[in-house]
């Protein structure tokens, strides 16, 4: 790797607030928005050149979360049925990750939860996505 730091002094005012942690909530939901743009760009691409900097982007936003939101253990749905206890929540209450035949199949164990609707959870719970991932 060839590192010029006078050429990333250039830039680096324009692409600073996007590639650094987080420290506000503000900050931290800018960076949110930003990564839902970079997965709605690249998607699965992973040869993709924004690829990287959605990783890059992810990392930093789980940092902030792993220190500033508590992380529910348990299996994903487990943990689900928790917040939704948590919050008084029944399954018609989250229509933001499907029907209520949907949401009836992802509490039942049918059917796993898609990265959009991993999204919304975090967005709605504050939560790290691992929460939602399945523990090897």
């Amino acid at each position: 790797m060839n590192i010029n730091i006078a050429e990333i002094s250039k830039v680096w005012s324009k692409i600073s607030d996007v590639v650094s942690l987080p420290h506000t909530e503000k900050q931290y939901n800018e960076a949110v928005s930003f990564l839902d743009q970079l997965i709605d760009t690249v998607g699965e691409d992973e040869a993709h050149p924004l690829a990287s900097l959605m990783e890059t982007v992810g990392a930093l936003i789980e940092q902030y979360e792993n220190d500033h939101y508590p992380k529910p253990e348990g299996d994903p749905i487990g943990v689900l049925k928790q917040l939704m206890a948590d919050h008084s929540l029944v399954q018609s209450d989250l229509k933001d990750i499907g029907s209520q035949g949907v949401v009836s199949e992802i509490l039942s164990g049918k059917r796993t939860l898609n990265t959009r609707q991993i999204r919304n959870l975090c967005r709605r719970f504050k939560v790290n996505p691992g929460v939602f991932m399945p523990h090897t």
